[in-house]
This record gives C-alpha cells, sequence and structure tokens, in this order.
C-alpha cells in the first residue's frame, strides 16, 4: 500500500507512523522523477532534499511555522506534501504549478525564490515580524551551500546574529553548488566533514582552551585561532550562530531527532546537513549537473530527449569566446557557479589559467572583471540575464562610471519557458540602455552572436550583448570572424507600406511576418537593428521616409525597452509618424513553454503579422 496518496497535508504527515517514513521519501523520488522526466526541471537538487523536507513538516508544525527556501531548486518534496499532490504532473507547464515556490500557489510557500542568497534575509525578516506580533511559531531558512558564495548571505548572517532572535537556518551541504563546488567556503565545508571527531572533542577542548583567558590578550588571541583551525563550525559561531553538524540529511531518522533536539534552542541555529545530490537516482548520482536542471529524458536510463539538432545560441557564444581565446591571450572568462549553463566548460578545459569560476556572487564577478580590465586584460563575464539585475549597481559605478571595457554576455535574455518570472530575462534592455558609456547589442542569430562578442572585445567600451536561451535559427556559422560597425543596423527588406523594426531574435520572426503581410498585399521592409544602444538614427530616418508606419518588436519589457528607444527618437523628429510597439508587457510572464508565450505575446511570426495588419488597415 502506498504512503504518498494519504498525504494530503502536513498535518497527515505527521500522523503516520514513523516506521513508514523511508517508503514514502522513495515514493516522493519516484513521483519526482517520472514527473520531471517528462515536464524538465531541477532534479538532482529535489532528490538531495527529500529526507529533510520530510522531517521539516513532521516535525515543525506548518504552515505555522514557517520554512523560507534558497533558490527554490530543491522544494519538489515540498510540494508533493503540501496539498499539490493532484496538480503535480503539471509542474513547469503553462498554467500549472511553478517550479519554486510562489506566495500566490500555497499558504506553505512562505516566501517566492529563484535566486540564490535570499533565504536568510527573508527569514529574520519573519522572524523579527513573529517577534514584533507576540507569537510563537518557528522560522526556518533552508539554505543550499552554493548560496553561502552570496554576498547577502553573510550581510544577514551577520545582522541575525546581532538581532540573537530564534530562527533555524539549516545549511544543506550536497557538495556541489549547481556545478562543482568552488571558492573558499567550499574548501571549509569539506575540511569540516573529513573531521567527524570535532563535535566529540570540542566540548573537551573548548574547556581547555578557555584556561587562555585569563593569560592575556595574545594568550587569549592564539587559543581564538587554535580552535578556529580544530572546529571550522567556528565561523558561524563567530557570527552569532550556535553550530550543530555535520547530520546525514539522507537518514530520515536522523533528521527527525536532531530537528527535535534543535528546535527549541533560542538565538540563532545553524544545522549543519549533508546530503547526496541526486539521491536514489543513479543517473543523477552520477552526473548530478547534468541533472540539476534538465528538459525530458527517459525516466529509466537517464538519456536526454532532444527534439532539435540545431546549434544554441550558448553554444555559438562557447564557440567564438574559445576561438577568440586562441587568438588573444588577454581574454579571460568569468562565470558565478554556472560554467555550463554559461556555455563556459569548453572555455575552461581549453585556458584554465584564464577561466574564474566566482560562486554565486555576481557583484564580484563584475567588479572583478573590471580590476582585470583596469589592468589591460579582456574580461568576459557570462552571467544569465535575470542574474545580470543582481551587479546593475557594479556596471553603474565600477564598470561604465571608469569607461572600462568589460564584456557582458548576458544569457537567457527575453523569454526562458519553464522556469518563469524568476528567470525570464525580461528588463535587461530596460535597466541597462539609460547607463551611459556602454554599448548594447543583441544578434539576430547564432552566427551574429560570434561576430558581435568579437565587436566587443575589440570595442575597448563596456559592452553587453544579450540573447536568448535555446536553439538558434539553422544558420550558417561563418569560419573568421570580423567586427560589425558599432550602432549599425541593416536593411534586410525594405517595404512602402510600413518597415518592422527589430532586434536579437525577433528579427527572423519578423521577416517570416514580413512574408505573410506580403500575401495581404502590405509591402513591409524589416530592419535588424543589432544595437539598442548607441541607435541607429540614419536607418530609422531612412524607414520614415518609406513610410510613417514603424513597428518595434522586442522580446523586453515594453516599458523603457528598445521600442521606447525608438519612440524617443521618433518624437524628437518632428515629423509624423504611426508606431506600433511589441514586447513583453508591464507584467510578470508566468511559466511555459516559450513557443506558447511568444503566441500569447504576439511575437511569433503568425500573431504578429495578424496584430500589424489589424493595426495597419
Amino acid at each position: 500500500m502506498k504512503v504518498l496518496p494519504t498525504v494530503k497535508t502536513p498535518a497527515d504527515l505527521r500522523n503516520i507512523k514513523r516506521e513508514l517514513l523511508p517508503q514514502l521519501c522513495e515514493e516522493l523520488r519516484q513521483e519526482i522523477i517520472q514527473t520531471t522526466s517528462k515536464n524538465g526541471g531541477h532534479l538532482g537538487s529535489s532528490l538531495g532534499a527529500v529526507e529533510i523536507i520530510t522531517a521539516l513538516h513532521y516535525v515543525f508544525d506548518t504552515p505555522k511555522d514557517k520554512i523560507v527556501f534558497d533558490t527554490g531548486h530543491q522544494s519538489y518534496a515540498h510540494k508533493l506534501l503540501t496539498g499539490r499532490q493532484s496538480k503535480f504532473h503539471t509542474i513547469r507547464t503553462k498554467g500549472g504549478l511553478s517550479g519554486f515556490p510562489k506566495r500566490s500557489e500555497s499558504k506553505y510557500d512562505t516566501f517566492g525564490v529563484g535566486h540564490a542568497s535570499t533565504a536568510l534575509s527573508a527569514a529574520l525578516g519573519m522572524a523579527i515580524a513573529r517577534d514584533q506580533k507576540k507569537s510563537d511559531n518557528k522560522v526556518i531558512a533552508l539554505v543550499a551551500d552554493g548560496a553561502l558564495t552570496g554576498g547577502m548571505a553573510y550581510e544577514a548572517m551577520q545582522n541575525a546574529g546581532l538581532l540573537a532572535t530564534d530562527m533555524l537556518v539549516i545549511l544543506n551541504d550536497n557538495q556541489m553548488f549547481i556545478s562543482q563546488r568552488v571558492g573558499q567556503l567550499g574548501q571549509l565545508l569539506t575540511k569540516l566533514l573529513t573531521k567527524k571527531y570535532v563535535q566529540l572533542a570540542e566540548e573537551k577542548a573548548t574547556n581547555f582552551l578557555k584556561r587562555f583567558d585569563d593569560l592575556g590578550n595574545n594568550a587569549a588571541k592564539l587559543a581564538k585561532k587554535a580552535r578556529s583551525i580544530l572546529f571550522p563550525g567556528t565561523i558561524f559561531e563567530e557570527m552569532g550562530f550556535r553550530y550543530f553538524g555535520p547530520v546525514n540529511g539522507n537518514d530520515i531518522d536522523a533528521m527527525i531527532d536532531v530537528l527535535e533536539s534543535v528546535k527549541e534552542i533560542k538565538g540563532p541555529v545553524l544545522l549543519h546537513v549533508v546530503t547526496k545530490k541526486g539521491k536514489g537516482y543513479p543517473p543523477a548520482e552520477q552526473k548530478p549537473t547534468k541533472f540539476h536542471g534538465i528538459g525530458m529524458f527517459d525516466a529509466d536510463t537517464g538519456d536526454t530527449i532532444s527534439k532539435n539538432n540545431t546549434i544554441t545560441f550558448t553554444k555559438a557564444f562557447s564557440d567564438a569566446i574559445v576561438k577568440l581565446a586562441k587568438a588573444d591571450k588577454k581574454i579571460n572568462a568569468i562565470t558565478a557557479a554556472m560554467p555550463e549553463g554559461t556555455g563556459l566548460a569548453a572555455f575552461r578545459e581549453e585556458f584554465p589559467e584564464r577561466f574564474f569560476d566566482v560562486g554565486i556572487a555576481e557583484e564580484h564577478a563584475a567588479t572583478f572583471a573590471a580590476g582585470l580590465a583596469a589592468e589591460g586584460l579582456k574580461p568576459v563575464v557570462a552571467v544569465y540575464s535575470s542574474f545580470m539585475q543582481r551587479c546593475y549597481d557594479q556596471l553603474v559605478h565600477d564598470i561604465a562610471l571608469q569607461d572600462l571595457p568589460v564584456v557582458f554576455a548576458l544569457d537567457r535574455a527575453g523569454l526562458v519557458g519553464e522556469d518563469g518570472p524568476t528567470h525570464h530575462g525580461a528588463f535587461d534592455l530596460s535597466f541597462l540602455r539609460s547607463t551611459p558609456n556602454i554599448i548594447l547589442a543583441a544578434p539576430a542569430d547564432e552566427n551574429e552572436l560570434g561576430h558581435l562578442l568579437k565587436t566587443g572585445l575589440d570595442s575597448g567600451k563596456p559592452f553587453i550583448l544579450r540573447y536568448p536561451r535555446g536553439a538558434g535559427f539553422n544558420v550558417t556559422i561563418d569560419e573568421e570572424l570580423k567586427d560589425f560597425p558599432i550602432g549599425k543596423g541593416v536593411w534586410l527588406k525594405e517595404g512602402k507600406d510600413l518597415t518592422i523594426a527589430a532586434i536579437g531574435n525577433m528579427v527572423h520572426p519578423a521577416l517570416q511576418a514580413a512574408e505573410l503581410l506580403a500575401k495581404q498585399g502590405i509591402d513591409t521592409g524589416v530592419i535588424n537593428m543589432r544595437f539598442v544602444k548607441p541607435l541607429d538614427t540614419q536607418i530609422l530616418a531612412e524607414a520614415v521616409k518609406h513610410s510613417p508606419r514603424i513597428v518595434t518588436v522586442e522580446d523586453n519589457a515594453l516599458c523603457g525597452g528598445f521600442g521606447s528607444a525608438i519612440a524617443e527618437y521618433l518624437t524628437a523628429q518632428d515629423k509624423p509618424f504611426q508606431l506600433l510597439r511589441l514586447g513583453l508587457p508591464d507584467e510578470f510572464v508566468e511559466h511555459g513553454k516559450v513557443t506558447l508565450l511568444q503566441e500569447q505575446l504576439n511575437l511569433t511570426a503568425q500573431t504578429m503579422a495578424k496584430k500589424i495588419s489589424t493595426w495597419s488597415k
């Protein structure tokens, strides 16, 4: 008899006999594997966190007690245990469950999250709110080890230590981030794991070291240093946390016992839990990076199911930067814990001494790149568009203000699909184009990407190159890379009735829309603008001479984006014009397949043509 169907809420879970919990965890894993194989998603981290999440809901009185996730990649078991089993098959599909915790979806999702390093701050805020309201609920932050490479986590930790309110932080250490563990923190956690005698010896050694307190400052300092060497958990204790662990996080009985032991401890507590990423599914255990975020796959074999062999924009970037770096030893590549996702794994293999994975620390990545550029090197920061939001201040003050030649390669620009609003690159054109000194470009296809990357590296300016997730347009890739004229678009087709000015991956659909409009007798021109900043005003002036009707198309928010830039130019020209802007609305676009979202938002060739046809009558 299956246990999972009997768990409609965590209250049901708490009525289950404890000896049945291992079976429940196995059923959770199987449900997650089967559903993810059909829908894609974040598999490895969710499998590793099954026992932690089950134990949390078993021990704590949720939703009165608050569980705050960091990043949200590990929350699938949480969704299954909190009243969403019947809808779990819809996860990451349009109109279905989100792949991340989402406040509007469930009262058990206490805080929406998609980016890393936020849980500690949010949980601390909830704990202080509890204190002010004189409530008695618990607050728990479930934090993956990679999240602790983000500076925001430490800002929260030092504040939590100062405020000293009751909260529990569970450090889920799966010995990986999204890719391989990097940085000093990773070494520290590894050191903790190898010193299994630490917890047994700590009390005796602490009592011994206390004797130094009466022997003067120098001896006391020496004692403190000795303790930090013996007990690496001291880093957390020095910040005001009671440290416990490491504990086997994939042992449900051990997790329940330790949570029962620490739940009533006063003040901030950090419980260090060790799990295996991909636990219980051999393909994910053997290849945890591949199964961190994966598309459809065969649940029996783990083999990926691919529907398109066309080269992706990410692969085009990867090939281009490796080619350029072979000819120019000044080129360096930087990623924030995403070497595979951004396509820099090949660069890492080819040029390890010029590759830097800084952990989940986008702010540091940007200013680190600024330092490289200040000394004459050519840094390329490869980052997802939605994560670029985190280093906006560094772009403005550390890079653009000093006019330093840093290239940002913004992957996942525009609609990303099933990951939804936390990951859509919907705002980059809007928040970037107002910054002085920068050049902002978007390739029409995978071939133009390589040329624009070379253009950026040769420009000697802050240069931002944004491109989408997924397959390109199956165009031929030029063997030799060349510079494009900065701030210049190209006519792809001239038309006397109207002109579509398109940017980035909207160029090819715009051409197809022009063909459909031609069948209706509407002679439509198409411009590949290539650059949002500087804007090619000369080609726009030519377009207005052909026809005062201009259509702009972008996969960015209409507020302040590419179309807004053209509207600003046209308004200042004292010439009549009509303008239709197509792009993303002033709202957060939900998750779903990119093609479905584009159709809904009039960004496919067919819906674009229909919208333009109606407008032009």
